[in-house]
């Protein structure tokens, strides 16, 4: 019997010593030089150039685009309203991917924050429910939804439309940061797949879908554990079409595995993922393990630090490139608003050309909006204008446009000038071809970006009106 009682006190006594060593051993922290020397955040930025370069291109969008913008009611067609928090805003990282694969925890080692007071919960169990947002601020504290989407300062004031039950859902952090100084992290729950996510209490798709249009960076985060792709995940991967660019896939907690099973799980995520990214090119999934503790033993450890830097290095890129990107955007929100414009000009000119004084104003309209081919509405704004076919909106999308606004509420484009302020066409079409390729260039170049000649001396010119006939 002493002998069974030893046997059991000295297996135990072993038990002990080695949970003792993995836990010395997890306890070992990681050098994190690295992030600092790639993101370099030690280097000091040219503010006051960036400021100005942000408020040359703020004016541009309120004198230029916005009036178009307003005159022919763009948001109630894309439903994405720019606001001034929105260009000023820093760049956006998301994370998204299932839940318990190391998002919470990727974000708590960029930013170094194990055993702080606002370290992100971490666990093996599905943690996150709100959307976090981490962003810069001059001290540690923590903002609640509501007072985030009130403040008009800030760009999320439009997620007040998706409800009171998703703003108690999202929650921001501020904290003085160097690398928050340059961007801001969102963090996002999990997907569960095996269960709907109307149960959340809000529409979960859409707010992801708010977050995705406006993220420079997307981080998709897998673990080896959690390669099944469900409904959900399909779900989000049709979301990303045409943000692919901004897409890095991830695969975490790479050092649980030997080489010869990381080199099947890898080929099993490819498998996984490829239904459901329609490009040409395979994407380039990052192997490593996102944590503040030292690689597990016996793992390839000079790959998963090489795979780190080079996922550092993308989001340097954004971050160094940031304001040509939000010009970029400001461009390309300006053409497809100039498309509006051209396309509503249109309607209201062939709605006016087939009335009569017997027509029913309703079903002349509901002739032109059911058939637009048939009079040509798209096929003169590729002939007049040199626009793109590929730029095009869906001509159904017009159909509902229309039934909530009537054509007699908008004015065809030659009644859009005045003698101040010019015809709304060539102050947009000016802004597209000049003004912010001009900034970008100065940009480039290192110029301060200063006024345009006629903004600094007064033309004076009257305006033309191309639409007015001799």
């Amino acid at each position: 019997m002493k002998g069974i009682v030893s046997i059991c006190c000295f297996v135990s006594f072993l038990l002990l010593q080695a949970t003792a060593e993995e836990e010395d051993a997890a306890s070992v922290l990681r050098d994190r030089s690295h992030i600092e020397e790639t993101l370099r955040l030690t280097l000091e930025e040219k503010s006051a150039d960036y400021a100005a370069a942000l408020q040359r291109l703020q004016k541009i969008y309120h004198s230029s685009i916005k009036p178009m913008e307003q005159a022919y009611k763009y948001n109630e067609l894309r439903q994405h309203e720019i606001s001034d928090g929105e260009i000023t805003s820093k760049p956006m990282v998301l994370f998204l991917g299932p839940w318990s694969v190391g998002k919470s925890s990727m974000i708590n080692y960029l930013l170094g924050l194990r055993d702080s007071p606002y370290q992100l919960y971490t666990g093996a169990e599905p943690t996150t429910s709100e959307f976090t947002v981490i962003m810069h601020g001059e001290k540690m504290r923590s903002v609640e939804g509501i007072v985030m989407a009130a403040d008009s300062s800030r760009s999320f004031s439009p997620l007040e439309r998706f409800g009171q039950n998703f703003l108690e859902k999202l929650i921001g952090i501020e904290m003085p940061h160097k690398l928050l100084e340059r961007v801001t992290f969102v963090d996002t729950p999990g997907i569960i797949e095996n269960r709907k996510q109307q149960e959340r209490g809000y529409p979960f798709n859409d707010v992801c879908q708010w977050f995705i249009d406006r993220a420079d960076l997307i981080f998709v985060v897998f673990d080896p554990t959690k390669l099944d792709v469900g409904l959900e995940l399909e779900m989000l991967f049709r979301q990303l079409k045409g943000r692919e660019s901004q897409i890095r896939i991830i695969l975490n907690k790479a050092d649980n595995l030997v080489t010869q099973d990381l080199m099947r799980v890898y080929g099993a995520l490819f498998w996984s993922l490829a239904p459901l990214i329609n490009v040409t090119e395979p994407p380039r999934v990052y192997v490593s393990s996102f944590w503040p503790y030292d690689y597990a033993p016996d793992t390839s450890r000079e790959l998963f630090k090489r795979e780190e830097v080079s996922l550092l290095e993308d989001l340097n890129q954004v971050i160094e490139n940031r304001l040509e990107n939000k010009i970029a955007f400001i461009r390309q929100h300006g053409i497809r608003v100039r498309i509006h414009g051209l396309l509503v000009d249109r309607y209201v000119q062939t709605f006016k050309e087939k009335m009569s004084f017997f027509s029913d104003p309703e079903l002349v309209f509901k002739e032109i909006v059911d058939d637009p081919d048939k009079f040509y509405i798209f096929k003169s704004i590729l002939a007049k204008t040199n626009v793109s076919k590929f730029d095009l909106p869906n001509r159904d999308a017009y159909r509902d446009f229309f039934g909530i606004n009537p054509v007699a509420n908008f004015k065809a484009l030659s009644a859009q000038c005045s003698y101040m302020g010019g015809c709304l066409l060539d102050k947009i079409e000016r802004a597209i071809t000049n003004e912010l390729p001009a900034l970008l260039s100065s940009i480039n170049s290192g110029k301060q970006p200063g006024l345009s000649s006629c903004e600094a001396t007064g033309c004076g010119e009257k305006p033309k009106n191309r639409y007015r006939k001799n």
